[in-house]
């Protein structure tokens, strides 16, 4: 049964203005296995993690780092959790999430899918 779903976009110029504007922020935002993709993967992954967190109906105690986008062996995303994203999940019932992501023509999007 679905328990949540979540949609976010972003824009890849204003993303890439925010990553080199303020120092820092792709540490604070992804894991040190994240941060070594293009800034459009990033963009992605950012809009991924927005998305987890619609899709879980909850954020208070979430961390960045809580949320990490996955391959598997065919390289399809999917999203680990951890932490206080873990502990709500877990609390929703929720028992899978289903990721899609894309990037094209000046944007990132990413949905994503909550099951029990």
């Amino acid at each position: 049964m679905i328990v949540g779903v979540g949609v976010d976009i972003v824009d890849l110029a204003r993303f890439e203005r925010a990553t080199s504007r303020t120092p820092g922020l792709v540490e604070r935002l992804f894991a040190e296995s994240e941060r070594t993709l293009p800034l459009r993967s990033l963009a992605a992954r950012f809009a991924a993690k927005e998305a987890l967190m619609k899709a879980l109906g909850e954020t208070d105690g979430i961390r960045w780092h809580d949320m990490r986008v996955v391959s598997d062996a065919e390289r399809n995303p999917g999203l680990e959790l951890s932490g206080r994203a873990a502990e709500i999940a877990k609390d929703r019932g929720i028992r899978a999430t289903h990721l899609s992501m894309a990037h094209d023509a000046g944007v990132a999007i990413a949905y994503v899918v909550a099951e029990s």
